[in-house]
């Protein structure tokens, strides 16, 4: 996600402690709970599943949408539907096809993510940084 966009259309004004400050949308907060927990973590906690359930909107989707990573708003509501029915317990660990599908997604619609791909593979294939994505990847717990 491009932060500084997020930032330019997606804050409101909101007080803390008597004091203005401006704070991202709850339609923001959604679909950057999505994109952290699919696209960095790997994990959806029951925070994450707490701010969909709650801020879930039209809106939210547009916001997803518009900053390509309604494929990582998909699969957290995927997961949080297993939580919520008492199938799976959060913290949730993704699949490893869930992450790459919402991947693959991105990357399909996302030139700034294609732009830096060659680098991350650059990256990923330098000695011990590698065995630490794969075990990232593949870890059992939070």
């Amino acid at each position: 996600m491009d932060g500084e966009r997020l930032l330019r259309c997606c804050v409101e004004e909101v007080e803390v402690g008597g004091v203005g400050a401006g704070a991202l949308t709850r339609s923001a907060e959604v679909a950057v709970a999505a994109a952290h927990a699919v696209y960095k973590e790997h994990v959806v906690l029951l925070m994450d599943c707490l701010v969909a359930w709650s801020w879930l909107s039209g809106e939210a989707w547009g916001v997803a949408v518009e900053h390509r990573v309604e494929g990582a708003l998909e699969a957290l509501l995927g997961a949080c539907s297993l939580i919520g029915e008492g199938y799976a317990e959060a913290p949730y660990k993704l699949k490893l096809h869930a992450v790459l599908g919402a991947l693959t997604r991105k990357a399909a619609r996302d030139p700034l993510l294609r732009g830096t791909l060659p680098n991350a593979l650059r990256y990923l294939t330098r000695g011990d940084v590698g065995w630490g994505v794969l075990a990232r990847l593949t870890r059992g717990s939070y």
